[in-house]
Order: structure tokens, then C-alpha cells, then sequence
């Protein structure tokens, strides 16, 4: 099963800086819309979100969310880290029994693999903040406003 929690989030707070951005008002109603999603599962992925200081959200009838920090200072792989958690981005195998060299190997090798290749996706993550993401999405809205993704 896919996990869409990081797009999810990644989604939520885009909307949320362009609110910032524009002075308008943003709510877990709002985002759902946006995401073609429950309110309840905003609001479930709003926590740690919430926890580690990437938004803040007032309750109450004029409530709203609102970013945590400028959006320069929000990087995509904190949002990764706050809603993926200690979840790794590759699962491997439970270890199996030691029957050649290959079965003796395979789980420490696809494991450092598996480290690898979260580190680097991490490290492209940690370059990217939420202002950049918002900057080329709108900048490519505009050049191609017939592209939009259909999923």
C-alpha cells in the first residue's frame, strides 16, 4: 500500500502558505475541499504537523491555520519527518534463515540500501523549502495552466 501521508501534508501546508501569502483565511474545511478529503483527516494529519511547529491552528469560529515560521524557513523534509515519523522509507525483509550466502547476507545489505537511498531523499528534501515549492508551482501555473495534474 502506498503511504500518501508526505504529499498529503506537503499539499496542506502549500495551501496554507498561499493563505498566508494572500492574507486570506485557511481551515480544515478549506483543505479538505482541496484535497477531496474527510475534514477529520486534515485535522489527523494537522497534528504532528502542529507538534513540530510547522503550523499553528486557532480553534473557534474564526479560527484558522496558519504557518508555524515563514515559509523560507519550513523545509520539505521536516514536513517528511513530522508526518512520516520513524516510519522508513524502504521496509525489508524479516530476517530469514541463514541457508547460503545470500540468504546469510541479503538482510544487513538491502537494510544499508535502504539507509542510502532514505539519505539522499532526504538530502534533496532538506535543499527545498516551502516558499520554493509554492514559488514553482504558481510559476508553472502560469506557464502551463492546461498541465495541472489530474491525480
Amino acid at each position: 500500500m502506498l503511504d500518501i501521508r508526505f504529499p498529503t501534508a506537503l499539499q496542506m501546508v502549500l495551501c496554507i502558505a498561499k493563505a498566508d501569502g494572500e492574507g486570506q483565511r485557511c481551515t480544515s474545511k478549506i483543505l479538505a475541499d482541496g484535497l477531496d478529503a474527510n475534514p477529520s483527516f486534515v485535522r489527523k494529519m494537522m497534528v504532528p504537523l502542529t507538534r513540530d511547529g510547522i503550523i499553528i491552528s486557532t480553534l473557534g469560529r474564526c479560527g484558522t491555520i496558519r504557518l508555524g515560521r515563514p515559509a523560507d524557513r519550513i523545509t520539505l523534509c521536516e514536513i517528511y519527518t513530522s508526518v512520516i515519523e520513524d516510519k522508513p522509507l524502504m521496509a525489508g525483509r524479516p530476517d530469514v534463515p541463514a541457508l547460503c550466502v545470500v540468504s546469510a547476507n541479503a538482510c544487513w545489505y538491502f537494510k544499508e540500501l535502504a539507509r542510502e537511498a532514505e539519505q539522499a531523499s532526504l538530502n534533496v528534501l532538506a535543499k527545498r523549502t516551502v516558499a520554493d515549492a509554492l514559488r514553482d508551482i504558481l510559476q508553472r501555473d502560469c506557464i502551463n495552466p492546461d498541465q495541472r495534474c489530474a491525480s
